[in-house]
């Protein structure tokens, strides 16, 4: 009774179908009555590829999580128009969609113009919607849904790696709105992924940005005139090349290796290499806690730097601040303390994520060896020094960068809470577009 009154006082009718309840206007349909063809099968073998005035090959590396496929050309490769002549059935059109059925499966890619008569490999399936019955963009949009994720996940063959066959595809059931809300609803949705876009652009054009200057400001700082030549190029002749080691309190020292448990508040945060992004920031969604009785040798202190020594992720930093709240610093990462006399933690964070540093890294790794980088090379490291005025405003200067970097992330977070939250209501007809 309640629903009903609820639903009367949104003037929205329902009625009841096996995949829950949506609008009495709209249709439960299976996905094969909207489309005119589903289908895949293996395409050609030992083909040999060409480098002009063939057909692009759509492949499932291509596809990006937001149901675009990749815009670079030199991605693709081409096979030739014979080739792909002879397999009709797996020739692409505007508005077509590949979906990965193996590995990664549920993997969406739109075709757009650019890419008609383009052909696919043999781990993708075509799908080509009925365009007087769907409209292409709008089902873009419901295949990124939680709701068609989720349905893909059930009606997949139960083996070890994950699969979909055509026939399960086509009767995955879906809610269908009139064509015309089809349309309201894909401009919607489409106009926050073009908010995002124009995000991720604003976020590659900073980067590049702070690369510039970054290369500028640690070589040339800032006002000198005269240079001299070291191993990482010329420098202002009033700086000192110097090694890590030199500039810090202390020895070096390594993390605990202890057990952790599950996030406890009350107890130190136990940092792992895993908890460390590229960009030196520590992740929210993954917390470990460290007994007291262990942690008290690896508490972090305002201005403790971690480099990480050992594995795939040699050579990733963390700069530690307060704000950070208790942490103590686990196994495979290595601690220094920088003396703030001679080396802000900040200019040494930037630093770290400069090219300077970064081919440092990869001169020290040894060819077939595990990747490994020890305390006393890590004490051994080059670096330029400026004086610690110039270390602040230098560091100033690119953390300022940092912070509108910061800023369009968190933007780019809501717009993506937005539109998951829009999909959730309008793909299942909670709430209506005025139309």
């Amino acid at each position: 009774m309640v629903e009903q009154v609820s639903s009367l006082k949104t003037g929205i009718k329902y009625k009841n179908t096996p995949i829950g309840r949506i609008p009495v206007d709209w249709e439960m349909v299976r996905l094969e009555a909207i489309c005119e063809e589903i289908y895949r099968y293996p395409t050609y073998y030992n083909i040999k590829y060409v480098q002009q005035d063939g057909v692009p090959e759509v492949r499932g590396e291509l596809i990006g999580n937001n149901g675009e496929l990749s815009s670079d050309p030199l991605e693709y490769r081409y096979i030739p128009k014979e080739t792909s002549a002879n397999f009709p059935r797996t020739i692409l059109h505007e508005g077509d969609f590949v979906l990965s059925v193996r590995g990664t499966m549920g993997k969406i890619g739109y075709i757009p113009s650019r890419l008609e008569n383009a052909n696919m490999t043999a781990n993708l399936m075509r799908i080509s919607p009925n365009r007087n019955k769907v409209y292409p963009l709008w089902l873009k949009q419901f295949f990124l849904s939680d709701f068609f994720q989720n349905r893909l996940d059930e009606a997949s063959s139960a083996t070890t790696i994950k699969t979909i066959k055509a026939p399960e595809l086509k009767a995955i059931e879906l809610p269908l709105p009139l064509l015309f809300e089809q349309k309201k609803i894909a401009e919607i949705l489409t106009t926050v992924d073009e908010a995002t876009e124009k995000t991720d652009q604003i976020i590659e054009k900073t980067k590049e940005a702070k690369k510039g200057l970054m290369q500028r400001l640690l070589t040339c700082g800032i006002g000198h005139e005269k240079f001299k030549k070291t191993e990482i190029g010329e420098i202002p002749i009033e700086w000192e090349m110097i090694r890590l080691g030199d500039l810090c309190n202390g020895q070096p020292e390594y993390g605990a290796n202890v057990p952790s448990i599950d996030m406890d508040k009350s107890l130190p945060r136990y940092i792992r290499i895993t908890d460390i992004t590229e960009d030196g920031e520590l992740l929210t969604s993954t917390w470990q806690s460290i007994k007291r009785e262990f942690a008290e040798p690896y508490i972090l202190k305002e201005g403790d730097f971690l480099f990480a020594r050992s594995g795939a992720t040699v050579g990733k930093t963390y700069w530690y601040r307060n704000r950070d709240g208790e942490c103590a610093f686990a196994g495979y990462m290595i601690r220094f303390k920088p003396n703030p006399m001679q080396l802000l933690p900040d200019f040494l964070f930037q630093y770290t994520h400069s090219n300077f540093y970064y081919n440092w890294v990869k001169g020290m790794l040894r060819a077939g060896a595990q990747p490994n980088i020890n305390a006393q090379e890590y004490s051994n490291m080059p670096l330029p020094r400026p004086l610690i005025n110039e270390q602040k405003q230098i560091a100033d200067i690119l953390s300022s960068i940092d912070n509108e970097l910061q800023k369009e992330a968190n933007h780019k977070k809501r717009l993506e809470l937005l539109k998951k939250g829009l999909m959730q209501v309008l793909l299942t007809g909670k709430i209506r577009v005025p139309v």
